[in-house]
């Protein structure tokens, strides 16, 4: 399937399942995988219609949804170890979904060789596409992203709510992100904030907005100075930032401002 191809079946799945239950939502749709973990109806239908179509365009590949994973979590180990692989984030933003916060999106990446190649970021509340290819720039509703220069006061956010309010370093306080990975990035591209800060790195989260950002001009990082890497196979917290130098001056101060 082409770039273009991707887009528009991510679109069809949130206009057949996803949007019609914005808001209305009855109590038995909603579902806890864990505590205070809420998956939907839509969650599930929508990655099932995702995953059986490119399963489809591409037999060979592995298909990490969310969803499957946590039905199946050798899932992950087949992801890691793939040669050509996707993720799937049905519902990116669950919580704000059910709570009628119209921040959430659905997001896929391709993976070939241990990159992210491919992704792809629709927010369908607010009809924007983000699309990413690797080495060919990153794409906001057709219009080519160029991050920012970063101002003088460097503004951080995080989803981590205990981290919330901690300065790293001489920088302001962490501010929350959208809580939502699919609106998360596409804010750093766009200049809302200079860096992010995630506890966890979960494929189906990481890997589209990843590349969305980096092609963008911007950088990815663990907090031990490793560049991101989609298939790594211990989930490490996470530096998001506008560009590599931020990442190095954030990474810096890190380990001291949130031990």
């Amino acid at each position: 399937m082409d770039t273009d191809a991707v887009l528009d079946l991510i679109r069809e799945v949130a206009d057949e399942v996803i949007t019609p239950r914005f808001r209305d939502l009855a109590d038995h749709q909603v579902d806890e995988k864990n505590p205070g973990d809420l998956v939907t109806v839509a969650d599930r239908e929508s990655e099932q219609l995702l995953t059986r179509a490119l399963v489809a365009a591409y037999p060979d590949a592995v298909i990490l949804g969310e969803e499957a994973c946590a039905e199946d979590p050798a899932l992950l180990e087949r992801y890691r170890t793939a040669e050509h692989a996707f993720t799937v984030d049905p519902v990116d933003g669950t919580r704000n979904f059910v709570h009628g916060s119209p921040d959430h999106a659905v997001m896929v990446a391709e993976v070939r060789g241990g990159q992210s190649v491919r992704a792809w970021i629709w927010q369908p509340q607010h009809e924007q596409a983000y699309v990413a290819e690797r080495g060919a720039g990153a794409w906001g509703n057709g219009k080519r992203l160029t991050r920012p220069p970063v101002g003088e006061r460097v503004r951080g956010v995080t989803s981590r709510r205990s981290w919330l309010g901690r300065a790293v370093g001489t920088l302001q306080a962490l501010e929350l992100t959208w809580v939502c990975c699919g609106v998360d990035y596409p804010k750093l591209v766009e200049g809302e904030a200079d860096y992010a800060l995630y506890g966890r790195s979960r494929p189906w989260d990481h890997a589209p907005g990843s590349l969305l950002l980096t092609e963008a001009g911007g950088f990815v990082g663990t907090f031990d100075g490793e560049p991101y890497r989609p298939q790594a196979g211990v989930p490490r917290a996470l530096i998001t930032a506008a560009d590599r130098a931020t990442y190095d001056l954030v990474q810096g101060l890190v380990p001291d401002a949130l031990a």
